[in-house]
């Protein structure tokens, strides 16, 4: 990826943390690399080299500043002008696609050839895909070290490095130090980190880019919360998962600078698809800048907007689990869709061996709601069968929707299933897939927003006013969902709700 040095060079001497995550700033005299913002005194400006992410600057030989700990940034953007397979490719990779496995296989699944993807990333990243794999896991890794009272030899695992071996030479070549004196470091020579979890919990604080509003991802989740899987009540937002055939909780907290992350499972493994999910769940990546001085050049948006420094798209913990959700929301309120998908848990979910207050169930495989009978939850005949053959389709894997391509790819083939339509199709994309640029065109809530007195659109001509929202297109679905009660306009008797 080109960047501009001399651009880049204003915004690391301004010190200015909102550039975080859109290139690191190496020291070739120290070898070092910094975020914005660093502290540290501002080195001669012939001695400094910028680089797009992290694994680029590894790769170039430097390592992380221990002061800036620009390790524990956010991740990877997929800021503007990234192609959207760079895009597609990072999200596989934050859900382990190159643990244990080389690019190929990654490469097939996004439709490529891997010499392809690795120019790709070169042009857009100027890293290897190996090589971002490698420093996520690298930097989630001492993120446990830092924060946990793991055994190193747990920390290896929950990080996604295939042995004990690999994760220690991982750890001294990136950080030029042994994981033991790493964390002998971050606990000041003390038994075990201050501020760990107690037994059987967890802790994990996962960083947003700036500014960040966790309250309103949480005021939209709450009515969408699913009775037995999901709650969300004092400002923390907790669910049931199921990692590794293990069953446990998750509780996010939402935080200035990101989220408070608690896990509760028997064993801590898998920890780093944990931490991907809650990122996508909050939408932890999002760059709010471009993207609100972007869509509020639209007068409706803008007033949408109001005074909002940060617009998030909420996703979800598991597409399967969106889709299904999706299809129970057709046609029914917020409120309705979640009745529903209260009783299909609690119908066809596995119970909790230690269930907690609001969490009792884990979400029912796909397996077990091929064959479940539905209509004993009160569903139509014709959605019943949409979801049994939407999970049949899964359980066989016929559909794995980490290899449903580009949204122009994904709809097609989610609308070719029985009782998926244009909208449903969209609006999994939008949440479950976490494409940036979906569109649920005919939904309520926009037809809605978009009408004047006596006038309302209509479905081409709000499909044209959107193309100017690219690429932040489902950015503005939920500013339109969102937009504050005082806005009034003329209501619509189109059947699709906001869901």
């Amino acid at each position: 990826m080109t960047l501009d040095p001399e651009t880049c060079f204003r915004a690391f001497a301004s010190r200015d943390r909102r550039f975080e995550g859109r290139f690191v700033t190496a020291v070739v005299t120290t070898g070092i690399y910094c975020r914005p913002g660093c502290p540290a005194p501002l080195p001669r400006r012939r001695n400094i080299r910028f680089y797009a992410c992290p694994a680029a600057a590894e790769e170039a030989g430097f390592r992380p500043c221990l002061r800036c700990r620009p390790d524990a940034a956010p991740g990877t953007p997929a800021w503007s002008g990234t192609s959207a397979t760079v895009n597609r490719a990072l999200r596989l990779i934050d859900e382990g696609a190159l643990d244990g496995s080389g690019i190929e296989p990654l490469a097939t699944r996004l439709g490529v050839t891997g010499r392809h993807l690795r120019r790709l990333f070169s042009q857009h990243l100027g890293a290897s895909p190996l090589a971002v794999a490698r420093t996520r896991r690298v930097h989630f890794a001492r993120r446990l070290i830092d924060g946990t009272r793991l055994p190193l030899g747990e920390v290896a695992v929950s990080a996604g490095f295939t042995n004990v071996r690999r994760f220690n030479h991982a750890i001294r070549e990136t950080f030029r130090r042994a994981p033991r004196d790493l964390r002998r470091v971050a606990t000041g020579g003390a038994a075990g980190p201050a501020g760990a979890a107690g037994a059987g919990e967890l802790r994990l604080t996962l960083r947003a880019r700036a500014p960040f509003d966790g309250d309103a991802v949480l005021e939209f989740l709450a009515p969408r919360a699913i009775p037995g899987l999901e709650h969300v009540a004092d400002g923390t937002y907790r669910r049931v998962v199921e990692v590794e055939g293990m069953r446990g909780t998750v509780a996010v907290t939402p935080r200035e600078d990101g989220v408070d992350v608690a896990v509760r499972l028997p064993e801590p493994r898998d920890l780093i698809r944990v931490a991907s999910r809650v990122t996508r769940l909050f939408d932890l990546d999002a760059d709010p800048a471009p993207i609100l001085a972007h869509l509020s050049r639209d007068a409706t948006l803008a007033r949408a907007l109001g005074p909002r420094r940060d617009l998030r798209v909420p996703g979800a913990w598991d597409p399967f689990e969106l889709a299904v959700r999706g299809i129970l929301g057709q046609q029914v309120s917020v409120r309705g869709a979640a009745t529903l998908a209260g009783r299909l848990v609690l119908g066809f979910g596995e119970p909790l061996a230690n269930p907690e207050p609001g969490l009792t169930h884990s979400f029912p495989t796909p397996a077990r709601l091929a064959r479940a009978d539905l209509a004993k939850i009160g569903l139509p005949r014709a959605r019943a069968g949409a979801l049994n053959a939407l999970a049949a389709e899964v359980a066989e894997g016929r559909l794995q929707f980490d290899q449903l391509g580009d949204l122009d790819q994904a709809v097609p083939r989610l609308t070719a299933l029985p009782g998926i339509g244009a909208w449903t199709a969209q609006y999994i994309a939008m949440r479950g897939l976490s494409e940036p640029d979906a569109f649920p065109a005919g939904d309520l809530g926009v037809v809605r927003a978009l009408t004047r007195p006596g006038r309302k659109p209509a479905a081409g001509a709000i499909e044209a006013r959107a193309e100017a929202w690219r690429p932040w297109r489902a950015y503005a679905v939920i500013a339109l969902w969102t937009r504050p009660k005082n806005e009034t306009s003329t209501p619509s008797r189109n059947r699709r709700r906001k869901k």
